[in-house]
């Protein structure tokens, strides 16, 4: 296959190079393009990653782990230990209001916990609750959580997905009413709500002094772009100071423009192929084939989509985790670029002359299309639908997909348990259904002793690997291109956090 570029922009690029104009501080309002629809602003009924952003702006954890070191801080708790290997009690931040002036108190942490663990409510992402089964009230500023079983991973998710709501508002408003007018303690109060298109935040005036920091810039004002080309011009025309999610290329030329801050930084999102390996969308699929599912991992040279179309900080993966969470052992089964194999598998598994599928992505239509390329040219041919997430998403979850080319962030949790186990433990994104696989991430997901957890997810990544469930692909780099104006540090998680940018 030939060499891979991104062509889409250059031109855009070219045209604008001239008279690049440079956005007005004065207004103290930072103007941000999302890429992505959002379906929902209330952080337990969406899970994509401009949902994560906006919950670290507006909600509060009750524990903060610092992006770079890792170290957990108190945030809305100060105080927390293990009473037993299932109770966690927290000492909270007395003094701490929600954006609509109400205490935070025991009662917030309570209802929130007990809304969000009771799997009727509806979160999305079941695995970042679903390990709770209630909380308790000791006293005003003293709760307890008590989790369904030992999970040692607690920290990591009390940091990260798990934000406190005021109790008395969302049991009136309810997630519909949270995600039209979300209400937080958080450094930024949302200010104005247009579903998927339109976010507007305004400084949170009366943030606690916790572990975030204050927040500086005074507004920031969101619109969904969906076209990358469109937001690099508006970023040229100084409606727009800040873009994310660039396709490097464009990065590349605008980097050497020097007209803009580009700034490049790995994260923990992985690409891979998903394969229908349970038969929920056709008994007969293809893909109920091991040999199949491991002649599609041969046909993709995942090295050279990384050098030529992600670039930056991206390098390849060979498992159903990101390597720097705890438990992602390395050692499994790989399966190097080799298309002469993956068609003598495809011959073994009795389609000796290929076979045609639904092939379906959300994201990165680049990086999809090289995807289908290499799959055409071994004889995996390819009828490419791209969809909007919230929609493939839905076909997901009923099983209607064959194969598709899909993303996760892990909503940034350094823990094995928040990819492998939030795929493989026969939830509605499960397409393996492997009883095996379950029962080893039953184990690791819930013992205390760390050699315990890491041995028991090895042995369930390498039954993922051996029988080629996912095809992983790569690991994300995410650009950003800012105005010269507008200071701000990337972190590997992903997570834009406005409250640390600054002007110059």
């Amino acid at each position: 296959m030939g060499r891979m570029m991104l062509r889409g922009g250059t031109a855009a690029i070219a045209l604008l190079a001239a008279g690049a104009a440079h956005a007005d501080k004065a207004a103290d309002t930072l103007r941000v393009a999302f890429t992505k629809e959002l379906e929902s602003v209330d952080s337990y009924f969406n899970s994509a990653r401009e949902g994560v952003v906006l919950q670290r702006a507006i909600w509060d954890g009750l524990l903060y782990a610092d992006p770079q070191t890792g170290e957990y801080k108190g945030n809305l708790a100060t105080e927390w230990n293990w009473v037993d290997d299932t109770t966690l009690e927290l000492k909270l931040r007395e003094g701490v209001k929600f954006h609509d002036g109400s205490d935070f108190t025991a009662d917030d942490v309570v209802y929130t916990v007990n809304f969000v663990a009771d799997e009727a409510n509806g979160a999305v992402t079941q695995r970042n609750v679903n390990w709770m089964d209630h909380a308790e009230k000791l006293d005003d500023y003293t709760v307890r959580i008590i989790t369904k079983e030992p999970f040692p991973a607690a920290l990591e998710y009390l940091s990260g997905p798990v934000s406190m709501y005021p109790s008395d508002y969302y049991e009136e408003a309810g997630p519909s009413g949270m995600g039209l007018k979300p209400v937080g303690t958080g450094p930024y109060k949302a200010v104005s709500v247009e579903p998927g298109k339109h976010f507007v935040l305004e400084r949170n005036e009366d943030y606690f002094d916790g572990p975030k920091g204050q927040p500086t810039i005074g507004k920031v004002d969101i619109r969904t772009i969906p076209d990358v080309n469109t937001q690099m011009a508006e970023i040229f025309s100084g409606q727009l100071d800040l873009i994310w999610q660039v396709p490097s290329d464009q990065a590349e030329r605008l980097a050497e423009m020097g007209q803009f801050t580009v700034a490049n930084e790995s994260t923990m999102r992985v690409g891979y192929l998903s394969m229908d390996a349970a038969g929920r969308s056709n008994p007969d699929n293809p893909f109920t084939k091991l040999e199949v599912r491991q002649a599609v991992n041969y046909a993709i040279d995942r090295q050279t989509i990384v050098k030529e179309l992600l670039k930056g900080k991206s390098t390849t993966i060979d498992t159903a985790c990101f390597p720097s969470q705890f438990g992602c052992v390395q050692d499994v089964t790989e399966y190097p670029y080799d298309p002469e194999k993956a068609r003598e598998l495809l011959a073994e598994a009795g389609y000796p002359d290929g076979f045609t599928t639904e092939f379906y992505a959300y994201r990165d239509r680049e990086y999809a299309e090289a995807i289908s390329s290499y799959l055409n040219a071994v004889g995996i041919t390819t009828d490419f639908k791209m969809l909007q997430y919230s929609a493939l998403r839905d076909l997901n979850m009923k099983g209607e997909v064959p194969i598709s080319f899909q993303t996760w962030g892990s909503f940034s949790i350094n823990d094995a348990s928040a990819m492998v186990s939030q795929f493989f433990k026969h939830g509605e994104l499960d397409d393996a259904r492997d009883d095996e696989v379950l029962a080893e991430l039953d184990i690791a997901d819930s013992s205390i002793d760390p050699e315990t957890r890491t041995e028991h997810y090895g042995i369930a990544l390498q039954r993922i690997a051996d029988q080629a469930y996912w095809a992983p692909l790569f690991s994300y780099n995410t650009n950003y291109v800012f105005t010269k104006e507008v200071a701000y540090t990337p972190t590997p998680d992903e997570v834009l956090r406005f409250h640390t940018a600054t002007w110059n």
